[in-house]
Formats: structure tokens, C-alpha cells, sequence
């Protein structure tokens, strides 16, 4: 059967994902999307007008436990995905680099930026970090080599428990904001302009990120399905 070319998100099993072509190429791809998403982690924090859910209850912890934020997200990475194992979700290669690397990433990022003061610079650095974030979203899930931990969460909670996939992300990231901001999580009209915009800008730079991967198999995930997000945790955190 001849082989196609595709310019959708391919649906493959983890030891698939590796054996469909242009590994190094994805590698870079997933690495660089990676750094990105720590970069504007590090922005949001810096700007003080909101982050994500997820970074929400991060950098909540992190101010109780005084703990690097980066060392937080690993731990919560680590925490998420044992969740995987009653869901029997399978882990990616770019699974685990998103559990490892984030964090790392974030922790640099934030090294390097300093403080934000004034509401015109704080509107810039978070603007910024936005469109980042959403590059890196298209990176890495471009790649095509595995959900991020929070995301399988969700994905999986959907699988197993038969809600609906919105549902299902809907309550853990409405849970996880709430213990984020009662632990001091920075939550501002910033949280509100992310999730409204972060699946829209994703979704624009997925469609020129995703790796072309040939397969005699037809895609059957499409990327506006995968990509409907609040960090893009679609694929991302």
C-alpha cells in the first residue's frame, strides 16, 4: 500500500510515534516547543496578570514550599502521570521530555527575566509570553510524540469514565485553579484572556508546525480536536 503524506495530527501508539519518520527533525521541533512553553511560563509569572490552571497551583506551591517553580512542575509532572496508570494511558517520549525539560526550562527562563513594573510593560511581557506559549503549543504537539502528563489526565479521565472530554477538563483544571489561588497562584483577567485565546492562537500555529510523517495508515485524529486547550495543556503540559 503506497504510503500518504499527511499535514494532520497522526493517531499513534507511543512505539509508533517513533518508527514514523523524521525522528531528529521532530526531536528538535519537540525540545525547542518545550523551551517555549517554559519561556512564557516565566513571562506570565514576571508579567503578574494571570497565568494557566495548571501554573496557577505550580506557583502556589512553590510560594508555600519554597521550592524553584521549575521544580514544582517536574514534581506535579511526575504526580500526573502515575495518574496515567489506572487510566492505562501510555506515555510518549515527548511525555516524559515534557515532565523533565518544562520545568528545567521554566526554572532558566526565570533566572534570566527580570522583574515587571508598570501596567504598560506587564501588558507587553504578557502579550509576549501568549504568542510563545501558542508557538510552542504548535511545536510540540507538531512533533507528534505524546501528550503532555495533565493533558492525558484529562484525555484519560474522558476514555475511562465516559464524560466528555470537556467535562472532564473542565473540572480538574476549575479544581486545580481553585487550590492554586486559596495557596497565593497569581489568578488576574490575565487567566481569563489566556483561556479564551490560547486554543485559537495554538491552532494557528499548529497548522504550520505539524511534521509531515509518512504513514500507510490515515490520520484519523484531527488537529482542531487536539487542540482545544487552556495552557495548551492540549498536548502541552
Amino acid at each position: 500500500m503506497k504510503k500518504q503524506r499527511t499535514t494532520e495530527l497522526s493517531n499513534l501508539s507511543p512505539l509508533a510515534q517513533l518508527r514514523a519518520g523524521r525522528l531528529p527533525h521532530r526531536l528538535v521541533q519537540l525540545f525547542l516547543g518545550l523551551t517555549l512553553f517554559g519561556v512564557a511560563m516565566a513571562g506570565f509569572i514576571r508579567a503578574g496578570l494571570g497565568t494557566a490552571p495548571w501554573d496557577v497551583l505550580h506557583y502556589g506551591v512553590a510560594l508555600r514550599t519554597g521550592l524553584s517553580l521549575g521544580t514544582v512542575v517536574i514534581v506535579f509532572g511526575f504526580i500526573v502521570l502515575l495518574l496515567w496508570i489506572p487510566l492505562r494511558q501510555l506515555p510518549g517520549l515527548g511525555t516524559i521530555a515534557n515532565v523533565v525539560w518544562l520545568g528545567i526550562s521554566a526554572d532558566i527562563a526565570l533566572a534570566l527575566i527580570p522583574e515587571i513594573h508598570g501596567l504598560p510593560a506587564q501588558l507587553a511581557v504578557f502579550a509576549g509570553a501568549l504568542l510563545i506559549n501558542a508557538l510552542g503549543g504548535g511545536l510540540y504537539i507538531g512533533s507528534q510524540l505524546g501528550p503532555g502528563p495533565r493533558d492525558g489526565l484529562m484525555t484519560g479521565l474522558h476514555a475511562r469514565t465516559g464524560v466528555s472530554l470537556r467535562l472532564a477538563r473542565t473540572s480538574v483544571e476549575v479544581l486545580v485553579l481553585g487550590i492554586g489561588w486559596l495557596l497565593g497562584g497569581v489568578v488576574g483577567l490575565g487567566t481569563v484572556a489566556y483561556a479564551l485565546a490560547i486554543g485559537p492562537l495554538t491552532q494557528f500555529f499548529l497548522r504550520r508546525c505539524i511534521v509531515t510523517m509518512d504513514s500507510p495508515r490515515t490520520p484519523t485524529t484531527p488537529p482542531t480536536r487536539q487542540c482545544r486547550s487552556t495552557t495548551c495543556d492540549c498536548f502541552g503540559e
